[in-house]
């Protein structure tokens, strides 16, 4: 529970940290806008189309007596815009932080600076810099690609299908949503992809404690735009923590009752 609260804690002081620096979070704002527009249209368009995909998708059902085939479809229906949002959420982070780059790198740094200690650069050319952010997001959306595929399946499951799968749904949203942030931090300290995922795997309560409570903020169209400068803040201080740079409270409160001895 501790790491889960840790996770929180980056989060909001994430979003503390822009608040207090105006400047930062009006250049954050931008890109996020951009991608919303496309976004929004994609999901209404979803709206009005899911009943007609559930219903093409499923014809076995026609000879159910009533009111199965209504519940069924009712409860597909609800689950394929679920998982149209959970991949929405990780492909708005991904889109939202290429298009953004420069401006999430120049911002991710500034935090540093401020919290102190060494300000990490990458040395690499801005075009370097954005290939390896798309070809990683790439491959991030593949996986979450096979866990939408794999959570679908698992949605014809009669009552787990609509409880429990959305629950795990948000849980792999949250986690791959921590990686695309923390990516613009951790990549200015030379992680790699599978480097970056390892050092997830190994404080996996505290990744999720950062991203779960985000991705379920970020299904409400507009607030992704405006925490989308804060979660990139929140998730240069994660990344701090994982990487041993900055200590949590817990290790802090433990220094000091170490030194009174």
């Amino acid at each position: 529970m501790r790491d889960l609260g840790a996770g929180l804690g980056c989060l909001i002081k994430g979003q503390r940290w822009v608040f207090g620096h105006g400047r930062w979070f009006g250049i954050g704002l931008l890109p996020g806008l951009i991608t919303l527009v496309l976004y929004a249209g994609a999901l209404i368009g979803l709206g009005y189309g899911a009943d007609d995909l559930v219903e093409w998708a499923t014809p076995f059902a026609d000879d159910w007596s009533s009111p199965w085939p209504g519940l069924l479809r009712n409860a597909l229906t609800v689950l394929v815009f679920v998982l149209g949002l959970f991949l929405a959420v990780i492909t708005f982070t991904a889109v939202t932080l290429l298009v953004g780059q420069p401006f999430y790198e120049a911002l991710s740094e500034e935090v540093d600076r401020t919290e102190g200690g060494t300000v990490p650069e990458s040395g690499l050319p801005l075009w370097r810099e954005l290939w390896i952010s798309a070809r990683d997001s790439v491959r991030i959306l593949v996986r979450v690609g096979l866990y939408a595929v794999l959570l679908f399946a698992l949605g014809f499951v009669p009552v787990a299908g609509q409880t429990v799968v959305p629950l795990i749904g948000f849980c792999v949203t949250g986690y791959f949503l921590a990686e695309e942030l923390t990516a613009v931090a951790l990549q200015r300290r030379g992680m790699a992809l599978n480097d970056r995922l390892a050092l997830l795997r190994g404080h996996r309560l505290r990744t999720l404690g950062f991203g779960v409570p985000l991705g379920l903020a970020f299904m409400l169209p507009f607030v992704a735009v405006f925490l989308m400068p804060g979660a990139v803040a929140g998730a240069t201080l994660l990344a701090r923590g994982l990487t041993g740079e900055e200590e949590t409270d817990d290790e802090k409160e433990r220094g000091e009752v170490a030194a009174e001895g």
